[in-house]
């Protein structure tokens, strides 16, 4: 009876036995993953870490004080130390973060890296924040002051020129005393032409406002010279600030301007007029004096006293006037100047750190990038344990790992083989001799295999 044919196998069944053979579980293409990155990683981590170092010696450089030599080597140090920490850092953590498993282990890994990376941060991007943005920060800084300045001066002129608002007052004041003199030398105070004691008073006062109308209209040439000069020291300073020179130099510069423009400043302030406006108005009502009615007859005289009277009403009133304006003027607040503050590109990079936001962010980034490369590789290790590693067949080994495995499997028998060799010695007894005529007995009882052919 012929066996009968096997079943012939479809093509169905064929190219899904294949596509089976061919596959290979995604544990372990993700473990290839990880070993053929594991240079690329540490080569990454090296880069990042020469990348702080070197802009953290830019930073620090300008902290440092002393000789060029000096500077160059501590500052050299510092960033070749700083390098070394960032890269040994995030080393460790790629090799021991992903293993971790439990969740005490996994919190105080994951705790370690937050609390390195505030380090690093400490002791490295700020100062790599000081080097992309320091001078932008200094220039910052030396754009404030200019407009702090600014408004200092114009607030010292504005004081400095209110007191020119009295000077239209006193000038009217001064202009109708001069002309009730000379109503009064046609006789219409007393009705008696000539200059007499009215008219002597009248030109007096007269002349006293004019004299403090010509003081407080010098006052306002001074004012505004020296506002004049206040502007160029803030022009020079806006040309500081734009120049595209060594920063340092700028600010030096900056600040010789800035005493000089202080100086305007105060100045300014003594040199308004409000002062001796109040101080002459306090004579004109304090020291005044009525004269004696100098009329050749009791009737004229009379009416001279009369007349001296009112004349002294009107300078009182006149006189707490101008008192009163001077006083308004006094009471504005004294302008104080702030002295300028030199900094360094650090000091300006903190002070100043919400105006340089994408600067802070690249000097971190570049410190902390490997933490997304060590949580990549948290997540990558998590899903290889979650699926685990198959059992490798010859259709998904490379060459290589055929050989390693075969190595292997000949060095554990043979490893079996030493170790099962001493026991069999001692454990075996030595064998019985067989009686020699048993042997001969059985001898003659086999028949040879060609003889017993012959026979059938």
């Amino acid at each position: 009876m012929q066996p009968a044919a096997e079943p012939a196998a479809t093509p169905s069944s064929t190219s899904s036995t294949d596509y089976a053979t061919k596959l290979v579980p995604s544990s372990l293409q993700l473990s290839r993953g990880v070993d053929r990155l594991e240079v690329m990683l540490k080569l990454t981590t090296a880069i990042l870490a020469l990348g702080a170092g070197v802009y953290t010696y830019l930073g620090v450089r300008e902290l440092l004080n002393g000789s060029p030599t000096t500077v160059f080597f501590a500052a050299l140090i510092y960033s070749v130390a700083v390098s070394v920490g960032i890269y040994a850092f995030w080393v460790f953590l790629m090799h021991f973060m992903p293993h971790v498993v439990d969740r005490t282990g996994r919190a105080l890994m994951f705790g370690c890296m937050i609390f390195g990376s505030l380090m690093i941060v400490a002791m490295s991007s700020w100062l790599n924040a000081s080097a992309l943005a320091g001078a932008a920060a200094i220039r910052q800084h030396l754009s404030i002051t200019v407009q702090d300045y600014t408004r200092d001066l114009d607030a010292a002129n504005s004081n400095a020129i209110a007191a020119q608002g009295l000077l239209p007052d006193i000038q009217i004041a001064a202009s109708r005393f001069a002309k009730l003199a000379d109503a009064e030398r046609a006789g219409s105070l007393t009705g008696t032409s000539g200059s007499g004691t009215v008219v002597q008073l009248l030109t007096q006062m007269s002349a006293q406002l004019d004299s403090l109308g010509k003081e407080v209209e010098s006052s306002g040439k001074r004012v505004a010279a020296l506002f004049e000069e206040g502007g160029k020291h803030l022009a020079k300073m806006r040309e500081l600030v734009s120049d595209r020179g060594p920063i340092s130099e700028r600010s030096d510069g900056f600040a010789t301007e800035s005493l000089a423009l202080m100086g305007v400043i105060a100045n300014l302030q003594q040199t308004s007029v409000a002062p001796a406006v109040k101080r002459a108005a306090a004579s004109l009502s304090s020291t005044f004096i009525a004269p004696s009615a100098g009329g050749r007859s009791l009737d004229l005289a009379e009416r001279q006293t009369a007349v001296v009277g009112k004349v002294e009403s009107a300078i009182a009133a006149q006189a707490a006037s101008l008192a009163g304006a001077a006083d308004k003027i006094l009471e504005m607040p004294r302008i104080e100047p702030g002295r300028f503050q030199a900094m360094s590109p650090a000091e300006a990079v903190l002070r100043y750190a919400g105006d340089f936001i994408p600067s802070w962010a690249g000097a971190i980034s570049i410190d902390l990038m490997p933490a997304v490369l060590v949580l990549i590789l948290c997540v990558v290790h998590a899903a290889i344990r979650r699926e685990g590693l198959p059992v490798a067949s010859a259709s998904a080994m490379t060459a290589a790992e055929m050989m390693a495995a075969l190595k292997m499997a000949r060095e554990v028998e043979q490893a079996s083989r030493a170790a099962q060799a001493p026991a069999d010695t001692d454990t075996r007894m030595p064998p019985a001799a067989p009686p020699e005529p048993a042997v001969a007995a059985a001898e003659e009882n086999v028949t040879a295999l060609s003889s017993a052919r012959q026979v059938k």
